[in-house]
């Protein structure tokens, strides 16, 4: 594992959360993530949560059970962590940000810190196999 490697933290059987390996601090190993702002967000109304924020918590924090998942390295080059992403992450701390299932999840930050674009394979799926009615519309950014 190295600073810039995005983990994968499985939920259930069709989700996973996504961090950021930011490196460690003390010895202890750190992630940057996608996260809610307090208790009272963690009530997700209909995919979304406003005050939500990128956070550096300890990876045990987060979970256990994890793997590197670098999915696009394939399909872009990630970027240099210490001279590029390291500084969004730091940047990013102090605001807040929208959390949407869809639009704006862990995995799509986790994404845009280590390649410079906003992706989700998971969501993908989901549109490709469950709702393929869904898909024009998703792409063209109207639902």
């Amino acid at each position: 594992m190295y600073p810039g490697d995005i983990l994968e933290f499985p939920r259930n059987k069709y989700f996973s959360h996504f961090a950021v390996y930011y490196g460690e601090r003390d010895g202890v190993p750190y992630v940057a993530h996608l996260t809610c702002k307090d208790s009272d967000s963690k009530h997700i109304l209909y995919g979304r949560a406003l005050r939500s924020a990128v956070r550096l918590d300890p990876l045990d924090k987060i979970g256990k059970k994890y793997k590197v998942n670098n999915m696009l390295d394939g399909a872009f080059p990630s970027r240099d962590f210490y001279t590029v992403v390291k500084q969004l992450i730091d940047d990013m701390l102090s605001q807040e940000v929208t959390f949407d299932i869809l639009f704006h999840n862990s995995e799509h930050q986790a994404t845009q810190f280590r390649y410079g674009v906003k992706r989700s394979q998971q969501i993908e799926t989901i549109y490709e196999h469950i709702m393929p009615a869904w898909k024009k519309l998703f792409k063209r950014n109207k639902l």
